[in-house]
């Protein structure tokens, strides 16, 4: 077999690049029959690469058609119907007016632009609307629901009020996340955290599943708060309404957000006091308030007050029933997404100084796979503490 140099040699004593093939080829015949074998050796690996290659764009282009026929579905069965927000507390209240700020936008991104309606169906600190949602509603996409923040984790805390598993739920989002404030009214003697812990305070509540409820008494049952709890109100605006006449001291579980839209005045006019917040970090906004997670030492204490306001972080939660469809529970998801980024829904909550900080319905299901996550005997404690 001739070496590189050979070759080297070879070819420099030929005039012709041709010619000196053509001759090495002669001279070398078994070198010829490899150079053939190559030669069919990459024509063969060239030919499998375009089989490969055109495997891959035929793969491609099945699933293009897939996805497209399955938006054209998606589309199908929105296109002329009405898609249904089902609000779980009364008319004015936070839930309300996100409720109504998402149906104003949602129906133009999804596939198909049905008309978006909210409906208000309180009851039972919200319920009475999960229940529904969970077991009644219609498992095919045309309803959506919001509710209590602290609901979808009640089965752990108190599940005789609660027929149903929070994470079975199809989650498509929370517009924002919250904190819930502890207040009274200007007429009330108590007016301060330690005031609320030595004088009593009777606070409106709604149902045992409601923050109202859930803060009263854990504020109680934590740290010894003299709260009487008068529940049964329809929802916090009816709360509210009882506060100014006299009715009742005041809230535990009143959101930031619903009274920077629904009391701007209150805060304005400092006619009310704020007594403490509810959330696993202090709000920007409210620096001079304390927040519960710090005035207690107790470690165990401590993982009881966690436990209940982690689901703050999913503040305003909208959900479909369990076992919808996958490409329309896909849709919507989607849909949500996009709506948190719509020009106008956020030039509107600007002017009415609604939070928008969405949080995913991916991230919801997360969120709730770590809370019912935690070990039982942690939970019977949390649950032991909201209860009268």
């Amino acid at each position: 077999m001739p070496t590189r140099g050979d070759i080297r040699k070879y070819f420099a004593s030929k005039s012709g690049g041709g010619l000196a093939v053509m001759s090495l080829v002669r001279a070398n015949r078994p070198h010829a029959g490899l150079s053939r074998k190559i030669h069919g050796m990459r024509k063969t690996s060239l030919r499998g690469k375009r089989v490969q290659v055109c495997a891959l764009l035929v793969t491609a282009f099945v699933l293009a058609l897939d996805h497209r026929a399955l938006a054209d579905d998606v589309a199908a069965f929105y296109r002329g119907r009405t898609l249904t927000v089902l609000i779980s507390y009364s008319v004015g209240g936070g839930y309300d007016l996100y409720g109504r700020l998402l149906a104003r936008y949602l129906g133009k991104h999804i596939p198909g632009n049905p008309s978006v309606v909210p409906e208000n169906m309180p009851g039972a600190g919200g319920l009475r609307a999960s229940n529904f949602l969970y077991a009644a509603a219609p498992k095919d996409g045309s309803i959506i629901g919001t509710f209590s923040r602290s609901i979808p984790t009640m089965p752990l805390v108190t599940p005789q009020d609660a027929r149903f598993d929070g994470r079975a739920f199809s989650w498509i989002g929370s517009m924002s996340g919250d904190t819930s404030l502890c207040l009274t009214g200007d007429k009330s003697q108590v007016k301060t955290f330690q005031d609320m812990l030595t004088k009593p305070v009777v606070m409106g509540g709604q149902f045992a599943a409601a923050d109202s409820d859930i803060y009263a008494h854990l504020y109680k049952n934590v740290f010894g708060a003299k709260i009487k709890l008068v529940s049964g109100y329809p929802g916090t605006n009816d709360i509210t309404l009882a506060m100014e006449r006299g009715e009742v001291d005041g809230i535990c579980g009143l959101s930031w957000g619903t009274l920077k839209v629904a009391h701007a005045d209150w805060i304005k006019d400092k006619s009310v006091n704020l007594l403490v917040q509810a959330a696993l970090k202090k709000d920007a906004e409210l620096p001079d308030v304390p927040l519960a997670l710090d005035l207690i030492d107790d470690p165990q204490k401590k993982q009881i007050l966690y436990i209940n306001f982690a689901p703050q972080a999913i503040g305003r939660p909208f959900a479909a029933p369990p076992g919808i469809p996958a490409d329309r529970k896909a849709a919507l998801a989607k849909a949500f997404d996009e709506t948190m980024k719509d020009p106008d829904l956020l030039a509107e909550a600007a002017r009415e100084k609604i939070d928008i900080g969405p949080m995913s319905g991916h991230e919801v299901d997360e969120l709730l796979a770590k809370l019912y996550a935690i070990p039982p005997d942690v939970i019977e404690k949390a649950s032991k503490a909201i209860a009268e």
